[in-house]
């Protein structure tokens, strides 16, 4: 610090803070070589020790940060060749993203610093460290935060050698520069990945496309890597591992990734990519994609129930159908034309998805497998599932079942007990969440699932309101 220019006790907070950060990161830089005293062991110490220095910091990253860029999602790992001043960088809020059902970087934590640097490779390590201190949490907001409102003792801790104030805000608006926009405009480069993306109806108008350019998710791609390394290599996972092989109890999750493949990105120099591509020396996981080998012998999932339902809840879509039906009753919508038509929406899509199941059922498991003992859905849902059960040879052992349940295909009358049950499967749901509903409900859905299910209206007849049900002494299945 220059003579004659004194920090504040605050301006000594923020330093000291940002001392204990760098303290923090040589601690985890040494680690790796505890206990190791050959000559390759040494060097790296030593230059650990040089490295980490909030002096050191500030002076490498100062010198690179109108060079280099910020971000979570990076271009250059397209091509190695791109220039952070060219090509359009992101550097997003994970919070500010849409929530989707997909995984992807809206899950990340938002405040965290788990932004990438990214420009030329020789200094984005040294950016990387400037840009972690410029994300420490001061009083609330980052200490680039405070740099920005030229908050007097965060510029003084940042440029406590500075001969003035003058001298001093010129440092701390260099040291901001790293986090700075380097293309004012979206822009792209002829190396980058590009897709022609047709928005006018002549798809021989030049001018009717827009240019997208996708993106690497550095920020997410290393959290998933964080995650699988963990699993793969991390000591809890391992006696967890162990204790499956040795068929031994534990306390804890056993996570395993299989089938995985290895990208790697800027060959013997991941550095040139981005610092954190460099820190998984180019590593980047694919999950794979084959699609899951069924156990069609034992359909194990629909085993053990009493209702198929309960697995319907969980097919493609319709939980969110459900959510989406109980948020518009529970909002006591007017009676309009609007509501009217986003209820009907929903029920033709939930009738749908029920079609859906049953396809997507029959066709994943054998015919007969309704067969196993363990099998508990009721009569009507079986003959749904597994209707070609019936063209099976009967079983001599189980002769009068058999002939029971190809009977009961014939009778045709389960069809309609499983709209019946259906309409009943919605209700249940809606009376859980306190709201009212009965017969005329449960015709509405049972009405549906009939138009929407592809069987013969023949089949059906007229199905019965619960009312009407046990006024006659129909029973349940």
């Amino acid at each position: 610090m220059a003579i004659g220019r004194v920090l504040t006790d605050r301006s000594v907070s923020m330093r000291r803070l940002m001392r204990e950060h760098v303290s923090q990161r040589l601690v985890g830089a040494l680690a790796k070589w505890h206990g190791k005293n050959d000559s390759l062991a040494k060097q790296e110490v030593k230059k650990a020790h040089e490295k980490y220095s909030v002096e050191k910091i500030l002076e490498k990253g100062i010198a690179c940060s109108t060079n280099i860029v910020v971000a979570t999602h990076i271009a250059k790992a397209t091509h190695p060749d791109l220039k952070a001043k060219v090509v359009s960088n992101l550097n997003i809020r994970f919070g500010d993203l849409p929530a989707r059902r997909e995984i992807g970087s809206h899950l990340l934590p938002q405040g965290k610093s788990l932004a990438d640097t990214t420009g030329d490779g020789a200094y984005n390590s040294a950016a990387y460290e400037l840009y972690l201190l410029l994300d420490l949490e001061f009083e609330g907001k980052s200490l680039c935060d405070w740099l920005l409102e030229e908050d007097r003792d965060a510029v003084n801790a940042f440029a406590d050698d500075a001969e003035n104030d003058v001298e001093a805000n010129l440092l701390a608006s260099n040291y901001v520069a790293l986090l700075s926009e380097k293309v004012s405009r979206p822009t792209a480069d002829t190396k980058t990945k590009q897709v022609f993306w047709l928005i006018a109806d002549d798809p021989t108008d030049d001018a009717g496309y827009h240019l997208l350019q996708p993106l690497f998710p550095s920020s997410f791609v290393h959290a998933v890597h964080r995650e699988i390394n963990d699993a793969r290599f991390g000591e809890g996972n391992k006696a967890a591992r162990q204790a499956r092989r040795d068929n031994f109890p534990h306390d804890q999750t056993y996570r395993d990734y299989r089938n995985l493949v290895i990208r790697k990105l800027g060959g013997t120099k991941p550095q040139n990519i981005s610092h954190l591509n460099s820190e998984r020396a180019g590593v980047n996981y694919l999950l794979a994609s084959l699609p899951p080998q069924w156990d069609q012998d034992r359909p194990r999932q629909f085993l053990f129930i009493d209702s198929a339902l309960s697995r319907f809840r969980r097919f493609e879509g319709v939980d969110e159908l459900v959510d989406g039906l109980v948020a518009l009753l529970k909002g006591n919508p007017t009676a309009t034309m609007e509501t009217r038509l986003e209820r009907e929406y929903i029920e033709r899509a939930l009738g749908q998805s029920l079609v859906a199941f049953g396809l997507s059922t029959r066709e994943l498991f054998s015919p007969g497998w309704t067969r196993d003992v363990n099998c508990l859905l009721p009569l009507s849902e079986q003959l749904w599932l597994d209707p070609e059960r019936v063209e099976l040879p009967l079983r001599s052992d189980c002769h009068e079942d058999d002939l029971a349940f190809n009977a009961a295909f014939e009778w045709n009358g389960w069809p309609a007990e499983v709209a019946h049950r259906f309409g009943n499967w919605i209700n249940a749901i809606l009376f859980q969440h306190g709201i009212p509903v009965g017969d005329a409900e449960h015709a509405q859905w049972a009405k549906q699932a009939i138009i929407d299910a592809e069987w013969p209206a023949r089949m059906y007849g007229h199905v019965l309101t619960e009312s009407e049900r046990q006024a006659q002494g129909v029973a349940h299945d």
